[in-house]
């Protein structure tokens, strides 16, 4: 019998993608609250349930009031916009929303949802389950392994998006594999947090370093003891930019900032189980207005006996027997 399957979804990561895609539409509460973005994360969310199939499933979300990652390091993130108040009203607002539907959801103090997706594929390895990370972040890449693929989100949303294994992985990045994506992102940097890579190391040349050595500092460590391999595989010129002071301080600080925690205190697996009450999801779908998710919320994430247990409609005068 396969393990049962657990979907983490950063809902961050999500809902701002929907934002952006859904802004023209407008879409408020019958009180006025801005929830197209939370329309969209509902969407994508559902399409993923569909397309994986999960016995269980867990929405993550940033601590909007703290993060651990910036008070080590203020330049972290540091270039990015303030965002529009109505973003971070929805933000504000999906994590109370989704969980009062039954969902599982999990807002760490002082860290980022990629830590909670972290933590949960730690945990469902541990327990024997599998599991599939929902998020557009590259840095999930390194969670991939036998148990875990990440459901990359792309533009198309989750029907175009690719289901990363290990070996789908390694065509993606031309073969770099789980094991060294961090060393690899550590290397090229992430323009997107402001996390600069070591200059004149761009991608190729950070492929070319890990296809000669498993590590950073395994090629590190034979460069400084005198041997040629680092040399051999990206120059002389490269190779000296790479071990320089600033370089190492550089790649200290990327690995400090890219490495999830995988200590973030969570529900049991079968506590976030689905499916979920079918009263407590429709009346908050109501209340938010997502009458165009409500039929595929229903079939997908409630008991289907729930369906059952209506009373029939009442059947139509003209159609009762005997009037004809």
């Amino acid at each position: 019998m396969e393990a049962p399957l657990l979907l983490a979804i950063d809902g961050n990561s999500l809902l701002h993608r929907a934002y952006h895609a859904h802004e023209e539409s407008g879409h408020r509460t019958t009180d006025g609250r801005p929830c197209w973005a939370i329309n969209g994360l509902w969407s994508q969310l559902l399409a993923a349930v569909n397309r994986v199939d999960p016995a269980a499933v867990l929405l993550a979300f940033d601590d909007p009031a703290a993060n651990d990652r910036k008070v080590s390091h203020p330049a972290y993130k540091a270039h990015r916009a303030d965002k529009p108040a109505d973003l971070v009203a929805q933000l504000a607002d999906a994590p109370v929303h989704v969980a009062r539907t039954g969902l599982t959801v999990r807002v760490e103090p002082g860290t980022e949802a990629d830590d909670v997706l972290a933590s949960a594929a730690a945990k469902a390895e541990r327990a024997g389950w599998r599991t599939v990370l929902a998020t557009s972040d590259r840095d999930a890449f390194a969670l991939i392994s036998e148990r875990t693929s990440v459901l990359r989100i792309i533009n198309g949303g989750v029907p175009n998006s690719p289901v990363l294994t290990p070996d789908r992985l390694r065509i993606l990045t031309r073969g770099i594999g789980p094991e060294q994506y961090r060393a690899y992102a550590v290397l090229r940097g992430d323009s997107s947090d402001n996390l600069p890579g070591v200059p004149g190391i761009g991608p190729k040349t950070a492929l070319r370093v890990l296809a000669a050595f498993p590590t950073i500092s395994a090629a590190l460590a034979e460069h400084d003891a005198g041997g040629p391999g680092l040399v051999a595989a990206i120059g002389a010129a490269a190779a000296a930019r790479l071990s320089s002071a600033s370089a190492r301080e550089i790649l200290t600080t990327n690995l400090a900032l890219m490495t999830m925690r995988t200590d973030v205190a969570l529900p049991e697996l079968d506590e976030m189980r689905i499916p979920v009450p079918a009263g407590d999801l429709l009346a908050e779908l109501e209340e938010w207005n997502l009458h165009g998710v409500r039929d595929q919320a229903r079939w997908l994430l409630t008991d289907p006996s729930s369906f059952l247990a209506r009373p029939p409609a009442p059947q139509p005068a003209w159609e009762q027997p005997g009037l004809w």
